[in-house]
């Protein structure tokens, strides 16, 4: 079984230091296998907030822990066109890391991040077809054995964004990767951009989409909320390809507590878990298989 912490939008230069120091504790004390953090580690490209996010992983390292990283759309500088276009990802790969491919393989998974942050895009993501084959590429080589994990910051699908029924954009050329990771038999997709908690099989969004279950984190310490879900990370133990639990860590105001557990269930066609196929906004009071 692998332990994998899923942490996304930092969001330094708009965070809380109390929740930031409180995430590095759980992490700590918790010691997963893998954090990953999937993007958006700034409020807006700055230096001396890429500092903050470089010490904030150098603390992580220097503990033992292995760390993942895929910069977000914040990453990448709004305000500073020159370097938004001419370099826009210079600073992140100068702080944080130049691996915009980062992989992560061990006995039970293999964990695959790719850069959907763009230029021309303000807040929306796009993957290429160089990616895309990549994909294919890196999950072609691993054992059949491994649970396939996809990393991204902007969702491969539309994702409600709201508690009515308004649905966000999905990541550019997003039919041609949701083909992809068909092709590579992706089994679990993470991401994040929308500081919303969600989590649901990939079948029962969209047909022809493969079998992956879609699993998004919400913020972990931005003063950033939204839907009024507090701030929050995913704890997930991947115990095999057909089988995950996974816990929502939130913020409660003073701490971040353990919430109650779902469990996955892959039955070769779609993810289950009890009755319901999903976990959606999923709050403070109310970790569990049902809408919020």
């Amino acid at each position: 079984m692998t332990r994998i912490a899923h942490l996304s939008d930092l969001h330094f230069g708009a965070n809380d230091a109390k929740i930031v120091a409180a995430t590095e504790a759980w992490l700590q004390k918790r010691r997963p296998d893998l954090v990953i953090i999937s993007g958006d580690f700034t409020q807006r490209a700055r230096i001396s907030q890429f500092r903050e996010a470089s010490a904030y992983i150098n603390r992580l390292q220097s503990a033992g822990l292995k760390v993942l990283a895929i910069p977000g759309n914040h990453d990448v500088p709004l305000y500073d066109v020159v370097r938004r276009f001419a370099a826009p990802l210079d600073r992140y790969k100068r702080f944080i890391t130049n691996d915009l491919t980062p992989w992560f393989e061990d006995d039970d998974v293999a964990v695959l991040g790719i850069n959907t942050a763009r230029s021309l895009t303000i807040k929306d993501g796009r993957i290429n077809h160089r990616q895309i084959d990549l994909m294919q590429e890196r999950f072609g080589a691993v054992s059949d054995q491994k649970t396939r994990i996809l990393v991204t910051h902007h969702p491969l699908f539309a994702m409600p964004i709201g508690t009515g029924a308004e649905l966000s954009e999905a990541v550019g050329r997003h039919e041609d990767a949701v083909a992809g990771a068909c092709k590579a038999g992706v089994h679990i997709a993470l991401a994040g951009h929308f500081h919303r908690t969600y989590a649901r099989s990939a079948s029962d969004m969209a047909e022809n989409v493969g079998t992956a279950l879609v699993i998004q984190a919400g913020t972990a310490t931005s003063t950033r909320l939204r839907n009024d879900e507090p701030q929050s990370f995913n704890w997930l133990h991947v115990e095999r390809r057909d089988r995950i639990s996974l816990q929502v860590i939130a913020w409660n105001g003073a701490s971040f507590g353990d919430r109650a557990e779902a469990v996955f269930a892959f039955n070769g066609k779609i993810w289950r878990t009890g009755d319901t196929p999903e976990v959606e906004r999923l709050k403070t009071r109310h970790i569990g298989a049902h809408p919020g």
